[in-house]
């Protein structure tokens, strides 16, 4: 599969980032609030995909993940990243995804236009839990996220990346990486859990 012409995918997603609670990249209600805590943004995110699939090839059940680095004094703030495939994918789900998340495939997955260096598209043992007020991430033996408490809220809270009409909770959460450039483990910072669906 050497492009992805049409694709829907859908299910439960979840991120920490080094940003403070609540992560100044939401929208509050609606109202945006501007940039992240530290000048720099070191993110792990994950998609559990429920339903899916892209030019007729199942996706169902494959889990995602990204982590990443990006600068507020860049112009653009544009993300570095590394792409995390589940290591059961079969050699076509593998490609349709790796098109889809870096946003090859075009279509409703709008932070991908975020994205200005890709440092890898790998297979990984990835385990996400997803249950509310649990979530949790695990990528083999050099990354993990988890929810450690959630953030109340009288309101909206949003993410750009799964999509303002997706509101969700926030947490405090802690994450660790320890892979490539991207070298961290940071303590009750931030993260948010809600659901996607991205479609062609």
């Amino acid at each position: 599969m050497a492009s992805v012409n049409e694709y829907h995918i859908q299910g439960s997603y979840f991120e920490a980032c080094n940003c403070e609670a609540i992560c100044p990249c939401r929208r509050q209600n609606g109202v945006a609030n501007g940039l992240s805590t530290y000048g720099i943004c070191d993110f792990l995110l994950s998609w559990q995909i429920d339903r899916g699939s892209a030019d007729g090839v199942d996706l169902s059940g494959i889990a995602v993940s990204m982590a990443g680095r990006y600068s507020d004094e860049e112009e653009g703030t544009p993300w570095s990243v590394i792409i995390y495939i589940d290591e059961n994918a079969g050699d076509d789900q593998f490609e349709a995804l790796s098109e889809i998340f870096q946003g090859n495939a075009k279509g409703n997955i709008l932070f991908t236009g975020n994205i200005s260096k890709v440092l890898a598209v790998k297979r990984a043992r990835i385990a996400l839990d997803h249950a509310a007020g649990n979530e949790q991430i695990r990528i083999g033996g050099i990354a993990s996220a988890k929810s450690l408490e959630n953030v109340a809220f009288d309101g909206t809270v949003t993410c750009g990346i799964p999509g303002h009409d997706h509101p969700g909770q926030e947490s405090v959460s802690s994450l660790t990486h320890n892979d490539g450039p991207f070298q961290w483990d940071y303590k009750e910072r931030c993260g948010f859990a809600t659901d996607f669906a991205y479609a062609s």
